[in-house]
């Protein structure tokens, strides 16, 4: 973890996102927190993240997200030396899915005929 970063501020900010339980909580507080220009901004990393992670080329990210190379070489660099922090929500939204897919097939497996 970058010590530069931690603080009593952005851990309190921390403990905030923690508090939200959905994507629309999501919506009023980062729409509040941030700028759109700055939300745009975040989600655009995030998104060519994903993409890197897909083995996506650069020109093929950069077209899709209009994100200059610069930003796709930072984020490639955080993907590799980083703090394992996309690889932690990677892991877990790919955990999430699989496991709402299940349920899903689970339930209509369950469900009765209706014929």
């Amino acid at each position: 973890m970058n010590n530069k970063v931690k603080s009593d501020a952005v851990d309190f900010l921390f403990d905030a996102i923690l508090c939200l339980e959905n994507r629309e909580e999501c919506y009023h507080f980062f729409e509040d927190l941030c700028t759109v220009n700055e939300l745009l901004s975040i989600s655009q990393r995030f998104e060519v993240a994903a993409m890197l992670r897909d083995r996506r080329t650069y020109l093929e990210i950069a077209e899709k997200t209009g994100a200059s190379t610069a930003t796709i070489s930072r984020v490639n660099r955080s993907l590799h030396t980083g703090n394992d922090g996309y690889e932690t929500v990677f892991g877990r939204m790919h955990r999430n899915t699989a496991a709402a897919d299940a349920d899903t097939k689970g339930t209509a497996a369950a469900a009765p005929d209706t014929e």
